[in-house]
C-alpha cells in the first residue's frame, strides 16, 4: 500500500524558517508527481508547491513564491519544503501528496481521487 508521511512541522516566530520532509513508501514505481498543500480550518486546501513526475518544473502559489523552496532528487520519493521568512498567514496544517504521471500544475490542482495524502504536519507562526 502506498503511504505518505510528512514531518518537520513546528511553532516558529515570524521571520523564521522551517524545513518539511515528505517520504512516500510502499511502491517501486518512480513516476510520481509530488506536492505540498496546506489548509486552515474553514478554508479549502491550497496547493503551495508541486513538482511533476518527470521534473524539473515546479509550481509555487503566489502566496509563497520567493519564500518557499521545494526540492526533490530526480525520480526520488523524498521531497523537502524549505520555508523561509515565515509569517502568521503561513500557519496551517501542511500535507504532502503524490499522484502518478502528472505535471506540476496538475498536481497542485489537488482534485483527483488517485491522490495519496499524508496525515499532515502543523506549522504555527507567531508574531
Amino acid at each position: 500500500k502506498v503511504q505518505v508521511e510528512e514531518s518537520g512541522g513546528d511553532s516558529v516566530q515570524a521571520g523564521g524558517s522551517l524545513r518539511l520532509t515528505c517520504i512516500a513508501s510502499g511502491t517501486t514505481q518512480d513516476d510520481y508527481a509530488m506536492g505540498w498543500f496546506r489548509q486552515v480550518p474553514g478554508k479549502e486546501r491550497e496547493g503551495v508547491a508541486c513538482i511533476g513526475w518527470s521534473g524539473p518544473d515546479i509550481y509555487y502559489s503566489e502566496s509563497v513564491k520567493g519564500r518557499f523552496t521545494l526540492s526533490r532528487e530526480p525520480w526520488s520519493k523524498v521531497m523537502f519544503l524549505q520555508m523561509d521568512t515565515l509569517n502568521p498567514e503561513d500557519t496551517a496544517t501542511y500535507y504532502c501528496a503524490i499522484r502518478r504521471g502528472v505535471k506540476h500544475t496538475t498536481m497542485c490542482s489537488g482534485y483527483d481521487r488517485s491522490i495519496v495524502w499524508g496525515s499532515g504536519t502543523q506549522v504555527t507562526v507567531f508574531s
